[in-house]
């Protein structure tokens, strides 16, 4: 037996190899990327369309769209399509996304083509019900209420507006006028631009068989039209950053938001700006919670993010503190700013971070699953097909230069809207 009282050896990952996947082309012309290393009996196929918020003609349409393609078609309502769903074991989702709409559908293998029958009427017939379109809206807009009445919310909503505009598809927020606004002729006028096989991609992961692709041709391949790419809506624009105080009576602690505009996952400083990002605050050991949560004790959490999209891209500070902590933690996190841009990374430091994407990035290819979201990303915003190979590349040879260049470039105070919401304003 092993000696527990002995810590094991820590081995540090040298090399991560990327599972390679098939590709095929279906008789309309959609491309389907499948993963097939499953053990169990199981296959998951995501239906991506390239028909996000970028892509619609009035706000909020394309989220509602996506969300009611499972309320009911020409032959079956809402309530016959979950019951099938739920005979054969499956599932059925739409998770909200900006740049695109996708249908998720898990089945057991040998249920797959009764579901793929299905997911093709849904894809082709779908009848978007005015009653269930109104529990949709309704809905939405009580959701809404909630949590407009959390401050990390509303200072979500301010920071990511600001950086992008009111009016961009990245920065408009959901009211309830907007929701009022859409009914079935906006969502059919979508669902006719954007639901099209010149428009779709596929990727299916897990148990698949020989007969996996033929199913998607016959049930996909052969049933969705090609039709003209619609143009994207996004107009940039040069907004100055500003500092925000929103008062919110009667809250014991204020949302602070800091952030500026960045890029995509194509520009040539996102990998770089990627590894001080997890640094800055990307991760448990981060700077941020190391000085600010567990050194001065100000929050019980604090973090930073870097989220690109399709076009685009932000980075953002988010925590929330008690108000006599407001100022201090604020300062603290323009300190921690200004080191990254001042004094090199320690060759301790750099190499737990290192390590700790190193296991990130081995986890996140554990599995079929996994792997497909991996692809996704890849074929979804047009990487290289050696991109991910080459962050892995990157990450093992970044130096204290490259970090400390980084900030120097983007953690600027001027450069950064400060959002805070609370009694503490």
């Amino acid at each position: 037996m092993p000696d527990r009282s002995i810590q094991p050896q820590i081995k540090e990952i040298t090399h991560i190899q990327i599972p390679s996947f098939q590709e095929y082309t279906l008789d309309n012309g959609i491309p389907v990327y499948e993963v097939n290393m499953g053990t169990q009996e199981i296959i998951k196929l995501e239906v991506i369309f390239r028909a996000g918020r970028p892509f619609e003609h009035q706000k909020l349409v394309a989220r509602a769209t996506a969300a009611m393609l499972r309320e009911g078609t020409v032959r079956r309502k809402a309530a016959e399509i979950h019951e099938m769903v739920d005979f054969y074991g499956g599932t059925l989702s739409v998770p909200v996304n900006l740049d695109t709409s996708n249908i998720t559908m898990y089945s057991l293998t040998k249920h797959f083509e009764k579901l793929l029958i299905l997911l093709s009427e849904i894809l082709t017939e779908p009848s978007f019900p005015n009653e269930e379109l109104e529990i949709y809206k309704n809905n939405s807009k009580q959701r809404m209420q909630v949590d407009l009445t959390k401050n990390d919310v509303v200072a979500y909503r301010t920071v990511t507006e600001k950086i992008f505009g009111k009016d961009h598809p990245y920065g408009y927020n959901s009211s309830p006028e907007i929701y009022d606004k859409i009914n079935r002729e906006e969502l059919l006028h979508h669902f006719n631009r954007n639901f099209h096989a010149g428009n779709c991609m596929l990727v299916i992961s897990g148990k698949t068989n020989t007969e996996t692709i033929k199913l998607l041709n016959q049930y996909i391949g052969k049933t969705l039209v090609k039709k003209e790419v619609v143009k994207s809506n996004v107009i940039k624009k040069v907004i100055t950053p500003q500092q925000l105080k929103i008062s919110a009576p009667d809250t014991l602690q204020s949302a602070i938001r800091i952030g500026c505009k960045l890029f995509n996952r194509k520009h040539k400083d996102y990998v770089n700006f990627y590894v001080l990002n997890t640094i800055l605050g990307g991760y448990f050991g981060s700077r941020l919670m190391s000085k600010i949560r567990e050194e001065k004790g100000y929050t019980y959490n604090i973090f930073s993010s870097i989220d690109p999209m399709m076009f685009d891209g932000y980075f953002y500070v988010g925590t929330d503190v008690s108000n006599e902590f407001l100022e201090p933690t604020i300062e603290s996190i323009y300190e921690e700013f200004e080191l990254l841009k001042t004094v090199p990374i320690g060759k301790e430091e750099l190499s737990m971070v290192r390590n700790y994407l190193m296991g990130f990035f081995l986890t996140n290819l554990d599995g079929a699953f996994n792997v497909a979201e991996l692809i996704k990303v890849e074929k979804t915003e047009n990487l290289p097909k050696d991109y991910f190979s080459n962050v892995i590349h990157q990450v093992k040879n970044i130096t204290p230069e490259e970090i400390m260049e980084q900030a120097q470039k983007y953690l600027n105070r001027e450069n950064m809207w400060q959002v805070v919401v609370g009694s503490g304003t």
